[in-house]
């Protein structure tokens, strides 16, 4: 039995897979990495395998969808290991089915994996989405009839080809191989030089899947050779039609029914990517590390040169006429005194307007500043200031002037926004359930099929908005994705939104994205904000300036800012790396655009600056001011402690440590400017904050061990209970009550 293990087929194919085909080790790595939840998890890519959405639904379909990528892929890893390593097994020559027996004795790793992948979605199905039992079985049942289906398709046409293989040994088709495809053949016979050097085996399983005795049986190499080149050619008929259905995907993704899984787009990808390796590998054996090598090179020199780069646009920008000047020069003139007291009085308007819908009491006026943090962020602050609103019986909104924030709280502070606006047009329920449920719909899938299957290979396709052309890439897909979420409601140009904020009918809101070539901030508002870059001096007549950031619509006045659409100002507050990418907006240079929460993650530095421009007009018109803050993370963290640290650790701990604590950065500095806040404005200054608390349990008053939502566009049904929870938690309730006393 040791025998029959140690000098078994698996084992030698498993030890030299582990000496030679690292890059498909290293693929398999990072799918079990995923799916156990060990990579990306804080970006919710796990989810995309476990809980894989088609046509907005997982189930059944969604499961088949990824056993036929999942099928496909573990068949592409056999046809690559195959060609590198066949040649030292010989004794599969006389097999009439040499690639069936040799995938059956290779499948160590995707069985592992398949069991393992299988074991995770009952654990995650039933732990955070909390789906029967039925379900869980439906869903596992569609995995497994996928990945079965592809495995019966494929290889009956490797039995065909092979029967046809064996059906040409004969001296006359032996030359015309010789002359037809003498490259391969010869590729093939250099393999089979080193064949001499057989690895040890003396058992196999068989297709009855029992282990079976190793009979070597002589044969002419040459025959063998062209078992090679048919199964050579099988590989790349198979890596063409994986390459060719990505693009069918990607050029038709606007239709749902090719909007597969993105979990599935990933795993052609990887398709792909381990049989071009194979094919590399099989071509220029030892020279091919090298060879790869120099290709980067290369490539990285047609990038820095300018080659196949692609600017992501801003929609409703004239990208084509010329692009606004960055300089100082331009700054300054942005930010001139005649400038910024046009736009300070017109503020000024706003504010009385917002004043006269007040009886001869003063009023207290509420700053709401929205935390970043992806979908969570998003529900969090929605979930929250609904709560609010209705706890107030509207006086929460009546009260707001402006909001504030970054990424997913600006989104989910924006869409209820709309939807008091609706309320006035319309008459709609502003308190529905419904809205939270929209808010959290998934947009992760899409982005990340975008990425793999667009953005990588079909980087061309163009649509029109309001009559000018832009690049289909994931960006347009988040937005188009939040679009069908928010039910088309945020689907309007930026300056539509002037009307509703000049009346006070809504509170304002300003954006505030980062340009990344200088760290200045780009107020985006259908007003103009310019003030937010100044201080007005004690004659009132002249302001000083400020570095703190420019006004968007007086910078690209004539690339149609007013035009901008709002779901992008969205998005360019919301730029997270490497998932939405970075907005180029038309300036010289132009202006790379990233998330507001580099600089201020919580939108208080924006309120403070706000109050600071008209500290004395608040002063005299209300009876103060209530700093709303809604974070979608603990202020208070716990102290971490770090010992027996590995060398790795050791190596990342000081960038990890600064990273981790980033956000309580900006926190300390955000209490410092609001504690001088105290001390310059002459009135009350109140702060009331809302914390999302995923560990409070609201039936016995005591923590949970659950983890924090995830960073991303996509969260768990479980994920979603936490959210919405934890506006029940204690320190939540008595924020809840403190603010309507303030309100009293």
């Amino acid at each position: 039995m040791k025998d029959k293990i140690l000098y078994s087929l698996p084992a030698r194919l498993l030890i030299n897979n582990i000496k030679r085909n690292h890059i498909l080790l290293l693929i398999w790595f990072i799918l079990f990495s995923v799916v156990t939840g060990h990579l990306a998890s804080f970006l919710g890519v796990p989810y995309l395998f476990l809980d894989p959405e088609y046509l907005q639904k997982v189930n059944f379909l969604s499961f088949l969808l990824i056993g036929i990528a999942l099928s496909g892929f573990s068949i592409a890893f056999h046809i690559t290991s195959y060609i590198t390593v066949g040649h030292y097994y010989t004794f599969l020559a006389h097999h009439r089915k040499p690639f069936v027996t040799f995938s059956i004795n290779n499948s160590l790793i995707p069985l592992a994996f398949l069991l393992t992948y299988m074991v995770q979605i009952i654990s995650y199905q039933s732990a955070n989405e909390f789906a029967s039992p039925a379900n869980i079985v439906a869903d596992l049942a569609g995995l497994l009839t996928g990945y079965i289906l592809m495995i019966v398709l494929v290889y009956t046409y490797f039995v065909l080809t092979n029967k046809d293989i064996f059906k040409l040994l004969s001296a006359r088709v032996d030359k015309q191989l010789k002359v037809s495809v003498p490259a391969t053949r010869a590729k093939a016979m250099e393999k089979f030089k080193e064949s001499d050097k057989s690895q040890a085996v003396k058992y196999f399983i068989n297709a009855r899947l029992t282990f079976e005795k190793v009979k070597f049986v002589a044969f002419h190499k040459h025959e063998i050779t062209r078992v090679f080149d048919q199964n050579h050619l099988n590989l790349v008929v198979i890596e063409l039609l994986v390459f060719v259905l990505l693009l069918v995907t990607g050029i038709f993704r606007e239709y749902d029914v090719f909007q597969i899984p993105a979990a599935a787009s990933a795993l052609l990808l990887f398709t792909i990517i381990i049989m071009f390796a194979g094919a590399f590998s099989y071509w220029f054996g030892s020279w091919a590390p090298t060879l790869l090598i120099s290709l980067l090179i290369i490539l990285n020199l047609f990038l820095k040169q300018g080659h196949f780069t692609i600017k992501h646009k801003a929609l409703g920008l004239n990208y084509l006429t010329n692009p606004a000047p960055y300089n100082l020069q331009a700054i300054n003139y942005c930010n001139s005194d005649s400038i910024l007291q046009a736009d300070f009085n017109q503020t000024l308007q706003i504010l009385q307007n917002w004043r006269a819908k007040f009886d001869t009491k003063k009023p207290k006026m509420l700053l709401v500043c929205a935390s970043g943090g992806g979908q969570r962020a998003a529900l969090w602050t929605a979930n929250v200031l609904q709560q609010l609103d209705s706890q107030t019986h509207g006086a929460f909104f009546k009260h707001t002037q402006l909001i504030t924030g970054a990424s997913g709280g600006i989104i989910g502070a924006a869409y209820f926004r709309e939807i008091k606006w609706q309320q006035q047009l319309r008459k709609t329920n502003p308190y529905s359930p419904q809205i939270l449920a929209n808010i959290s719909k998934d947009n992760l899938n899409p982005i990340i099929f975008s990425l793999l299957v667009n953005d990588l290979f079909i980087r061309y396709q163009t649509f029109t908005y309001q009559g000018k052309k832009y690049l289909k890439d994931r960006g347009y897909s988040f937005e188009q994705q939040l679009n069908k979420n928010t039910e088309g409601l945020l689907d309007k140009p930026l300056i539509s939104y002037q009307k509703p904020e000049f009346e006070s009918n809504i509170p304002m809101l300003i954006i505030s994205p980062t340009i990344i070539n200088d760290g200045r901030k780009l107020f985006i508002s259908p007003q103009h904000v310019s003030y937010m870059n100044a201080n007005r001096t004690s004659d009132k007549t002249t302001f000083k300036k400020l570095a703190e950031g420019i006004d968007f619509r007086h910078m690209f006045r004539n690339q149609l800012a007013d035009s901008l659409r709002f779901l992008s100002a969205l998005r360019m507050n919301a730029s997270f790396p490497y998932i939405t990418p970075n907005i180029s907006l038309p300036g010289e240079p132009p202006l790379e655009i990233m998330d507001a929460g580099i600089t201020d993650n919580f939108g208080i530095a924006d309120a403070l600056r706000f109050l600071f421009a008209y500290r004395k007009w608040v002063a005299q018109n209300t009876s103060g001011v209530v700093l709303v803050s809604i974070r979608d993370s603990k202020k208070q963290i716990e102290i971490e402690t770090r010992s027996h640290q590995s060398i790795i650790e050791k190596l990342v701990t000081p960038i990890q440590t600064v990273y981790d604590n980033y956000a309580n950065l900006q926190s300390v500095a955000n209490d410092r400017n609001i504690a001088y806040a105290k001390a310059w404005f002459a009135n009350q200054l109140d702060v009331i904050t809302f914390e999302y608390t995923p560990t409070y349990n609201p039936k016995t008053q005591q923590p949970n061990q659950v983890k924090r939502a995830s960073l991303n566009w996509r969260l768990t049904g479980k994920e979603k209970q936490s959210v919405l929870k934890s506006i029940n938690s204690k320190t939540n309730q008595e924020a809840l009550h403190q603010l309507i006393n303030l309100l009293q």
